[in-house]
């Protein structure tokens, strides 16, 4: 796949709002969603600033986007981000059915300084009597009967 010169424009752009959020004391990650060749959204980090540690410039991209679009649906969208995406915004990237990934730092260069994700990928490929967050069943029965309702509704939107 050949990178642009609008590409790089695009990725600045991410950058740049990783840099503003830095000053503003927010996280030193920022990203941008693109559609038909335009920016759609844009955001950075915010989880000191919100108290959110789902504040991610990523997954605040992704509500941005598809707010100003109006859909769940970002098929269609590229997305910039000033670092690789961790596991919960690339999981939310995927959910978002986003097309491309275009990433600046490394995972090596986030762990640097002091951003490691490596322990939830540790976390995942262990046995859940192992993890070191409890994760226990509990009312299987009881929870399926929602699913029961959401499999016999006729009117339901499919994601």
């Amino acid at each position: 796949m050949n990178i642009t010169e609008e590409d790089r424009k695009f990725m600045r752009e991410a950058i740049r709002l990783a840099n503003e959020s830095v000053k503003n004391g927010g996280g030193p990650f920022g990203a941008v969603i693109v559609k038909d060749g335009s920016i759609v959204a844009g955001s950075s980090n915010r989880v000191t600033l919100d108290n959110d540690p789902t504040a991610h410039a990523e997954v605040n991209t992704i509500r941005e986007a598809c707010r100003k679009l109006g859909t769940f649906d970002l098929s269609g969208c590229i997305i910039y981000t000033s670092c690789k995406p961790c596991p919960m915004c690339l999981s939310a990237i995927y959910w978002a059915h986003i097309d491309r990934i275009y990433y600046g730092n490394t995972r090596k260069d986030a762990n640097d300084i002091n951003f490691a994700d490596d322990f939830i990928y540790e976390e995942l490929n262990k046995p859940l009597s192992e993890r070191t967050i409890p994760i226990l069943p509990l009312l299987r029965d009881e929870a399926l009967q929602t699913f029961r309702l959401w499999t016999e509704k006729t009117d339901k939107t499919e994601y």
